[in-house]
């Protein structure tokens, strides 16, 4: 069974565009690497641009596990925490209904 998730997350103002930065290669990482995650996007905010949402689904838990101890996370991981305001919120989903 699929695994949905999303993090929302802010960033400093001053950090925005190293952030954008560290999104985009890490999504390209994911992209590149990681055939199990099925989708991974990086939703911005209209209203607050440092305040991001990123959605992404896993094959399986087979494929979390393997994103969460990848490079591409601790990369990803190292240049973000450090530029955030408060803490990154993550929440599993299980899929009710879709289109």
């Amino acid at each position: 069974m699929s695994i949905h998730m999303t993090a929302r997350f802010q960033v400093r103002p001053k950090s925005l565009e190293i952030c954008k930065q560290a999104i985009t290669d890490f999504i390209a990482y994911i992209r590149e690497n990681e055939p199990g995650t099925s989708l991974y996007c990086s939703l911005h905010e209209q209203e607050d641009e440092t305040a991001f949402l990123h959605y992404f689904i896993f094959e399986d838990e087979t494929a979390r596990e393997k994103h969460r101890e990848s490079i591409g996370v601790k990369r990803f991981t190292d240049v973000l925490y450090p530029e955030l305001v408060g803490e990154v919120e993550f929440m599993a989903y299980n899929m009710y209904t879709t289109t």
